[in-house]
């Protein structure tokens, strides 16, 4: 392998991996603040706790199959965007409902669980998305941001990260 090829190579490998770390944390995180401090996660937060760790599933297999080449990095770049602009997106939508005033905010839904037995995935999915009451209720602040502004600023981290490892020129 050419000198500059395996630097590139290495450089991506690292910064992938080091992708997939931020993504475990966050999810171990997550887990930490629901188990230790009782923090029950709503429909918006366990759909991106699923793109948090569907992104770092991206991040681990690019890392471990570092390709050679640009348009082998590239396309692991693109593929990485798929699952970020996902929990972007819900995060977007997390953060938007919890800066709702109080008499806008919709009235809750029904428990994840019971959704999954009662209605299709499709429908599911659509439900939750729109978000419901208890998607606005913030109960966990850090240096003035809550958990949803919290989850869409490190998405928007992550998605910048990818496409810096992927796209960037030697």
């Amino acid at each position: 392998m050419h000198t500059s090829t395996h630097v590139l190579v290495s450089a991506f490998r690292k910064r992938w991996l080091l992708g997939f770390v931020a993504c475990a944390a966050l999810f171990g995180f997550a887990l930490y603040s629901q188990s230790a401090w009782g923090l029950k996660p709503c429909p918006l937060c366990i759909f991106q706790r699923i793109a948090f760790i569907a992104l770092g599933l991206v991040f681990l297999l690019g890392g471990l199959f570092a390709p050679r080449s640009a348009g082998g990095r590239r396309a692991w770049g693109i593929v990485a965007l798929i699952p970020a602009l996902a929990g972007i997106g819900i995060a977007s939508r997390h953060v938007w409902l919890t800066h709702l005033p109080p008499d806008q905010v919709p009235s809750c839904g029904p428990p994840l669980e019971f959704m999954m037995e009662s209605n299709p995935l499709t429908d599911v999915i659509k439900m939750v998305l729109t978000g419901s009451g208890e998607c606005a209720k913030v109960d966990w602040h850090f240096l003035g941001l809550s958990m949803p502004e919290w989850s869409l600023a490190w998405f928007l981290v992550l998605t910048g990260w990818a496409l810096h490892a992927a796209f960037r020129r030697r």
